[in-house]
């Protein structure tokens, strides 16, 4: 703005600008407005002490979700019985293959009727349908928590306060189960607790994954399954001591208390969640922590940004940073923004056709084990234990090879194994042979379950991370729902539906983007101002 000078005081006061210029002090530098992967790249560390502890105790609620899904394997199976009267007209023998068709009094459960459901309340011929309808209505259960824990956590509850709130529900449904007075009830009870546990993983993975810098998440997401096949072996121990089905279901809800009580407190809320709902003053105080933590420096002229504002213009970073990083207007998404994004919108349906198919293969070797006519606590054992180096060995391939091939790799691997156990018959050695190839079905598909749940959290951005990661649970579920029904039948036709599934859900896997090194996005916007660095092949 041009000036002149005037000798009349009035003059001069009608010709001066309105607004003087303001001169910026000297040594004043504009802030520098970074998103959570390049803070956390630059100036927090990606994977330091803070993260390891908060990774830890986040993780912790994995070891309770395999308590609560798991334990239908031991409460629900169908335990020896052996002949009381063998008299001639009772038809009990010691070759005798059933109890259909024997006389009621001819035979008796070895152990009790309180050693499981089946013998308590007479699941077995006609009514033996009755021990897949509960396990699906569990699994059932647990696709409507993770859709409704998955939205719950994105919006108002946040990540803690989710699995905060799925812990209480698993901990009071888990105990009352243990005092269902029959079956009815018990199926009711055994819903509830899945749609509880529903949430429980995806919650955990999620709240210990989003502070990990970009270069570690990898690694630190695999490593989350570690707790699972922890818990199925710990799992075996307390099945081994408390043989009454009711008091398992009671010492398997214990823990859900104590990480109530213990963990939860020690726990911190995600920095990503605060960012995207605007409480940018929450989200910098964790910023500062993992910092401090971690025994790194984070300038105070440093603030954190969503991805389209990461690069925005100096004054918009400045204002930001002298109001005191007022709090912002939320920013909110939903399944219908995943699905009105043509990017984001053939993610989400190969995401969930892969994590259903994945699923299938995965509970269905897990509850296959009744039919393989061997130790049940040993098997289940060594499902777990086979589990443990196939994480490890994804771990170690994730960031050499990358997500895609990996999947296809893991998930023809199971595919091949089941397909030649269902060549097998199930009778002398051969039983051995059916069970190697189980053990390394779960090898194979318990890599890819692991690998999916990293590859769908980088495949969103966060503002729709957990209602994405939830449908696609969901789907896992269904196929979940599914399995028992496939396992009641016996014989070699489960292993051929699961070979099967594991060679279709590899074919589905080509058509998926690679994620290896791609930015973690926050919002709709920065993963559409970054599509074109994806390769979708």
């Amino acid at each position: 703005m041009l000036t002149t000078w005037s000798s009349d005081p009035g003059d001069r006061d009608l010709q001066s600008p309105l607004i003087p210029p303001q001169n910026k002090p000297a040594g004043e530098s504009e802030p520098e407005k970074l998103c959570i992967d390049d803070m956390l790249e630059k100036y927090c560390g990606e994977f330091g002490f803070w993260q390891l502890r908060h990774f830890v105790l986040t993780c912790l609620a994995w070891a309770l979700e395999a308590f609560h899904t798991m334990v239908m394997i031991f409460a629900d199976r169908e335990p020896e019985w052996r002949c009381v009267d063998a008299g001639p007209g009772s038809g009990c023998s010691s070759a005798s293959r059933s109890v259909c068709g024997l006389e009621p009094d001819s035979w008796e459960w070895i152990g009790g009727a309180r050693s499981s459901t089946v013998a308590e309340w007479g699941l077995i011929c006609g009514e033996k349908y009755k021990v897949g309808l509960v396990q699906s209505l569990f699994f059932g259960g647990c696709m409507i928590g993770a859709g409704i824990f998955g939205h719950l956590s994105d919006s108002m509850l946040g990540r803690k306060g989710s699995l905060t709130i799925v812990c209480i529900l698993n901990a009071i449904f888990g105990c009352l189960t243990a005092l269902s007075p029959d079956f009815w009830t018990y199926s009711l009870f055994r819903f509830l607790t899945g749609l509880s546990t529903g949430g429980v993983g995806l919650c955990a993975f999620v709240l210990a994954s989003e502070p990990v810098g970009p270069t570690k998440r990898g690694v630190a997401g695999m490593s989350t399954f570690y707790f699972f096949s922890t818990g199925i072996a710990m799992l075996c121990g307390m099945a081994y001591i408390f043989q009454s089905w009711r008091s398992l279901y009671i010492v398997s809800s214990v823990p859900s208390i104590l990480f109530l009580l213990v963990v939860i407190p020690f726990i911190s809320e995600s920095p990503r969640w605060y960012l995207v709902r605007g409480e940018i003053n929450h989200a910098m105080k964790i910023m500062h922590n993992i910092a401090k933590a971690n025994g790194k420096h984070l300038p105070e002229g440093v603030v954190l940004a969503l991805d389209e504002e990461a690069n925005g213009s100096p004054n918009e970073a400045q204002n930001q940073h002298k109001t005191g990083l007022e709090t912002k207007e939320a920013i909110t998404g939903s399944l219908i923004d995943v699905i009105r994004s043509p990017l984001t919108r053939i993610r989400l349906f190969l995401a969930v056709a892969i994590n259903f198919l994945c699923s299938v293969v995965y509970y269905g070797l897990s509850l296959n084990v009744v039919n393989l006519d061997t130790n049940l606590y040993l098997n289940v054992l060594l499902n777990a234990v086979a589990e443990m180096p196939a994480f490890t060995l994804t771990a170690l391939l994730l960031d050499r090879f990358g997500r895609k091939p990996l999947a296809i790799g893991t998930l023809w691997f199971s595919g091949f194994f089941c397909i030649i156990g269902s060549l097998v018959r199930n009778y002398g050695t051969w039983k051995v042979v059916r069970m190697v190839c189980g053990v390394l079905g779960i090898f194979g598909m318990a890599g890819t379950y692991n690998l999916l749940f990293i590859y769908t959290l980088e495949l969103f951005p966060t503002v729709v991370r957990n209602a994405a990661l939830g449908c696609a649970t969901q789907a896992a579920q269904m196929g979940a729902i599914l399995t028992p029904f496939v396992v009641v039948l016996g014989g070699g036709l489960p292993f051929a539906v699961f070979g099967i599934c594991g060679i279709v859900g590899g074919l589905l896997a080509f058509y998926l983007p690679e994620t290896l090194n791609q930015p973690l996005y926050d919002t709709m916007a920065g993963i559409e101002d970054g599509k074109n660095e994806w390769r979708i092949v």
